[in-house]
């Protein structure tokens, strides 16, 4: 018998360094300024910015970044949309999330709820917009109509209207009672990337790819005349049914924006309509009442005759029209440090000609700037900023302490310490542009080398730069650490190998009783190309460089003589490892190739073609011939160098992955990326079997390709319309129609059962039988509940019609019974949708169809009645209740003026002396 060998799966043990990612917009819960909603990768984050402290998180799905967000008008629910097309609802009172919408295939780019919060409409990257019902945690419809990506979406709360915006540069008004699209706005040349309501929505304003924002009113009327041309391409064209809609939409004009670049994002408030270009310019506009538009009609009228030369009076002027930018004035443009990729204008906004305006910034930072434009220059200044728990830039290089109880992390900007169980940031160092870098010996200073050629020594304790050495004359791309811990090498662009010795030195400005690490230069290797990496071997025997022209050089560590070479790599060698024995040497390059080599005579053991981009990094576990290897390609991948085998892939970071490190026990992985985050994998007790991990693969492949993107299907009783089904066929609904379908098999069973042994009263499968003896029907009942609302439509639209003949019958003996009727009915509505044809045409259901449509109506008409005169009792408890608060509060009112009466006539006055 042969034994398989197994390994020990490395499992993700949280992510930290990230404060907010930027695919997605911020929300502000309950429009306090302090506390924010913000988007980190797969993660929902709220934030006290104040206090700088995390306050809830909502775990998401690894394999998805989070793109929209949304909160209901109660702030009960926070609806997040994914990268996969997936829309999950948290309950902000339990951090719960039950709900999983799937109905799109590409990314969500919009969310938002109605005035209720009981419907919610999500626009894709896929070109559809689907509805949903909050409350029965399903699909309504999906819209298509568009031809290019959903940009935004928003109901009207005087009209069941729904109003979208694409990319198409069209701008679509939708009826949701007939769900069709009875008006098209064509009048934008290209792409209409946002629209914000106002004037209590009777207005909309949108953003394009030019510097106009164009302006329409609506009006709420079914007025029937023809829509007006207007001046230029301006033109609001409507199909045969233009008019009929409940809202019709007419060009007002347009006002212009100094940024030259696409409109990003476009809100309004009481009083300020802020717009944020794709230059990070954020342009602030004053939206001035009737009242303000005439006042500043009259000083500019002033200011004309002033400048005339009769001086005539304003009085026998012409009145001047007001127009849009007399409306809309521009106050004042936000210039951040970097790009601003969402915005918020807070709630108190028009108090003391001051406005609060959060931002999402593209560094992994949030911050709160005021804007005071009552006074002149006006000002603008950052009041609360979060900056400090994570990187600004892209982290280059992270390592391990030589106690594994520490990580650090370096960036363009500085190196962070991080604590590696708590993942909380204990120090910032402020540094140069780290490329390399690892503890000292004895963790208490840390060494990095930067991009301008600098190497760096850092006291951990104190957070002090102790010394900066200009090493080299270019980029210092790797270092490594000599085993017996004396020194070090480095090797950088400028073609050296430099070996440094450690060595302590007295220095006044550290301390004047002790003294501090420092470096000094030992010998130099001059080697003909950029030398890209360095590496000892464990036995410190040996030296490897792997240099601009693909190959690898070993050298002798004492006398520096040539050894091997090793060659084979098309592409420059970015990262190489030496396994604990030395006797293993492993190379990644940008080839996509991990080559494993024997250092005892150089020969390549095995070429493998590993990832699908450029190999960064990678690093064997300490006294194995296990390794990591991560990539360009978002992951990370775990080999066997013994027996050249994959053994899994770990995939959770959002970016290129561009380094790793190992903890000296081996226990823990951490990795970071170009999305600015840092990872934690901890090995655990579950076994990895690599034939089940391929067989896993294999089935998640073919059900990304079989569910993920499915043709359009043709669904009978149905015609290629605007409108459809808003679920779609995913793992889980085939699933759940197999299960009903195998309950329907098991009543179909016992049912033949009965009739063959009438006197035995059964049940006879099994499964009934474990289930405590219960009746076949109550069995698919009991199935048909446990299938996700979400769900359900897609599991049934999979039933044989001999499994819907079935299910109509039993539907026949539930609505009798008054079992879950609503649920019945509508499984029994659509089912009858779906199958019309087939079911008229079959004349043995002709009875039974009779009588459902007779108990049907009957029964929904009984419960609607029980629920009505429930509803009316409810409201009639509620206004008893509000008639004794007020005559509490009336009460409350008489006692209150009696004892002020009381104490004015006991009123004391003062005597003051002489």
């Amino acid at each position: 018998m042969v034994l398989t060998k197994s390994y020990l799966r490395y499992q993700s043990a949280g992510v930290f360094g990230v404060i907010a990612s930027s695919n997605a917009n911020i929300l502000s819960y309950h429009d306090k300024s302090n506390i924010v909603v913000a988007p980190a990768l797969e993660n929902v984050y709220v934030w006290d910015i104040r206090l700088g402290r995390k306050i809830a998180v909502y775990h998401g799905d690894q394999h998805a970044e989070v793109t929209a967000l949304a909160n209901s008008s109660n702030w009960v629910h926070i609806a997040v949309g994914f990268s996969d097309g997936s829309i999950k609802l948290w309950n902000t009172k339990d951090g719960s999330s039950k709900v999983t919408l799937s109905g799109h295939k590409s990314a969500i780019t919009v969310l938002k709820y109605d005035k209720t919060s009981t419907r919610l409409v999500s626009g894709s990257k896929d070109t559809n917009v689907i509805l949903w019902d909050v409350v029965n945690e399903t699909g309504l419809f999906r819209l298509k109509g568009h031809k290019d990506s959903i940009t935004q979406c928003c109901f009207l709360d005087n009209a069941n209207v729904l109003i979208t915006s694409s990319k198409d540069t069209m701008v679509k008004f939708w009826d949701l009672d007939t769900q069709h699209c009875y008006h098209t706005v064509v009048g934008h040349r290209s792409e209409v990337w946002d629209f914000t309501l106002l004037c209590n929505q009777t207005r909309v304003i949108t953003g394009c790819g030019d510097s106009q924002l164009r302006v329409w009113d609506l009006t709420y009327n079914n007025n029937k005349q023809e829509q007006a041309q207007v001046e230029g391409n301006q033109k609001s064209i409507t199909d045969e049914k233009a008019g009929v809609g409940p809202v019709t939409c007419q060009y007002k004009g347009s006002f212009m924006r100094h940024s030259k670049d696409r409109v990003m994002t476009l809100l309004s408030g009481d009083a300020i309509l802020g717009c944020l270009a794709a230059d990070a310019q954020l342009e602030l506009f004053r939206i001035r009442n009737d009242q303000e538009i005439k006042s500043h009609i009259k000083r500019r009228m002033k200011r004309i005759a002033k400048k005339s030369k009769d001086n005539a009076p304003s009085s026998e002027m012409p009145l001047l029209e007001p127009t849009l930018e007399d409306e809309y004035y521009r106050i004042h443009a936000i210039h951040a440090d970097t790009k601003i990729r969402s915005f918020l204008l807070l709630s108190d906004e028009a108090v003391n000609n001051s406005i609060k305006v959060l931002l999402l910034l593209n560094n992994n930072s949030l911050e709160i700037q005021q804007v005071n434009f009552g006074v002149k220059p006006i000002e603008c200044k950052v009041i609360n900023s979060l900056q400090a728990l994570g990187h600004r830039t892209v982290v280059r290089s992270v390592t391990f302490s030589g106690d594994g109880r520490y990580v650090a992390s370096g960036a363009a900007e500085n190196v962070k310490i991080w604590n590696s169980s708590s993942h909380q940031c204990i120090r910032t160092l402020p540094s140069g542009y780290v490329l390399c870098m690892f503890f000292a010996p004895g963790d208490r200073q840390i060494i990095v080398g930067t991009r301008s050629g600098e190497i760096q020594i850092f006291d951990v304790a104190s957070g002090l730069m102790l010394e900066s050495v200009q090493a080299h004359s270019k980029n210092v791309w790797s270092m490594s650490l000599n085993p017996d811990k004396r020194g070090f090498i480095s090797g950088a662009a400028d073609q050296n190998i430099h070996f440094w010795e450690f060595e302590l030195v007295s220095d006044e400005n550290f301390s004047n009783s002790s003294k501090r690490l420092s470096i000094s230069l030992a010998r130099t290797l001059q080697m003909s190309e950029d030398v890209l990496f360095v590496k000892y071997s464990p036995d410190q025997r040996l030296f490897a460089a792997a240099l601009l022209d693909c190959t690898v050089k070993i050298f002798y560590s004492d006398t520096l003589k040539f050894f091997l070479s090793l060659y084979g790599h098309k592409l420059p060698i970015l990262s190489m490892d030496i396994s604990s024995d030395s006797t293993l040497i492993a190379t990644a390059s940008s080839d996509k190739n991990i080559k494993l080599w024997g250092l005892d005579f150089g020969d390549c053991h095995k070429s493998i073609f590993a990832h699908d981009d450029s190999i960064t990094t990678i690093q064997f576990i300490p006294g194995t011939h296990l390794f990591f290897s991560a990539s360009k390609d978002q992951t990370i991948k775990y080999w066997d160098g013994d027996k050249f085998e994959f053994i899994t892939s770990m995939k959770a970071h959002h970016g290129e992955i561009w380094s790793i490190a190992v903890s000296p026990d081996g226990s823990t992985l951490v990795s970071s990326s170009h999305d600015r985050s840092l990872r934690m994998w901890e090995r655990s007790d579950q076994l990895v079997f690599i034939d089940e991990e391929r067989e896993l693969e294999r089935e998640a492949m073919f059900e990304e390709s079989a569910y993920n993107a499915p043709p359009e299907r043709t669904i009978p009783g149905e015609t290629a319309t605007e409108v459809g089904m808003a679920s779609k066929a995913t793992v889980e609904t085939v699933k759940s129609a197999e299960r009903i379908i195998e309950a329907l098999e098991i009543y179909e069973d016992e049912t033949i059962q009965r009739e063959s042994f009438p006197n035995d009263e059964g049940p006879f499968n099994q499964i009934l039988k474990a289930l405590g003896d219960i009746k076949p029907e109550a069995y698919v009942l009991t199935t048909l509940k446990k299938t996700k609302s979400s769900e359900l439509e897609e599991a049934l639209l999979i039933l044989p019609f001999a499994k819907v003949l079935t299910f109509v019958k039993l539907a026949d003996d539930w609505i009798k019974n008054d079992q879950e009727l609503e649920l019945v009915c509508r499984c029994l509505i659509f089912l009858l949708k779906v199958n019309h044809p087939q079911l008229v045409a079959n004349k043995a259901l002709m009875t039974t169809l009779d009588q459902l449509k007779d108990i049907t109506v009957h029964k929904i008409s009984s419960q609607r009645d029980l629920l009505g005169f429930n509803l009316a009792g409810l409201q009639h408890i509620k206004r008893e209740m509000e008639s004794n608060d007020v005559t509490f509060f009336i009460d409350s009112d008489k006692k209150l003026q009696e004892i002020n009466k009381r104490r004015k006539k006991k009123r004391y006055f003062p005597h003051y002396r002489a």
